[in-house]
């Protein structure tokens, strides 16, 4: 079976994981940089791919080589996704004349917003909360918030729409001009 790594539907031991990882690393970590071109995000990149591909790797895979460049380049795709909406939205707050400092006033009356958000979010319930968070602070899609959490994404979708109007209410209730 493979290159060794399950036996009987077992998980990986702790020293076979740890031959695995200094078998693979280098050539992984090399094909990482060589996509991205950037040694802090091909490091990141290489220690999500080990993670990702022990705890999903199916119980009658037979190559794990194949299995970590499989996981590795959805990585990468999703990283660069993430990379382009960044550039996109510098791009766009340059465009609009945002990307100038700042004056004290508009950034205290912006960490109190930030304060008052903070509070908001935490009184939320937790499914609420949960939900919100991953997609904003986690990127995550409907979808990939559905399985994280063991739900539906209509039930995500539901719970995200519910979150953001008790967050407004919130948020207006103490002042805030979201407009």
């Amino acid at each position: 079976m493979g290159e060794g790594f399950r036996k009987g539907g077992s998980a990986l031991n702790g020293e076979r994981l740890h031959r695995l990882y200094e078998q693979y690393q280098r050539e992984v970590y090399l094909y990482l940089y060589a996509m991205c071109r950037n040694a802090d995000a091909a490091e990141d990149l290489l220690q999500e791919t080990f993670l990702k591909a022990l705890l999903a790797l199916p119980e009658n895979h037979e190559n794990f080589r194949a299995w970590l460049y499989k996981v590795a380049r959805n990585l990468y795709f999703n990283y660069r996704k993430k990379e382009k909406r960044i550039v996109l939205q510098e791009e766009e707050l340059r465009e609009n004349g945002q990307a100038e400092p700042e004056h004290p006033v508009e950034m205290l009356i912006r960490s109190e917003q930030n304060r008052l958000l903070y509070q908001a979010l935490a009184g939320l319930e937790e499914k609420k909360r949960e939900v919100l968070t991953l997609r904003y602070f986690g990127g995550l899609s409907q979808k990939e918030i559905a399985s994280v959490l063991h739900l539906t994404p209509e039930n995500v979708r539901v719970l995200a729409y519910r979150a953001r109007q008790e967050l407004k209410q919130r948020m207006e209730e103490s002042g805030c001009d979201l407009s």
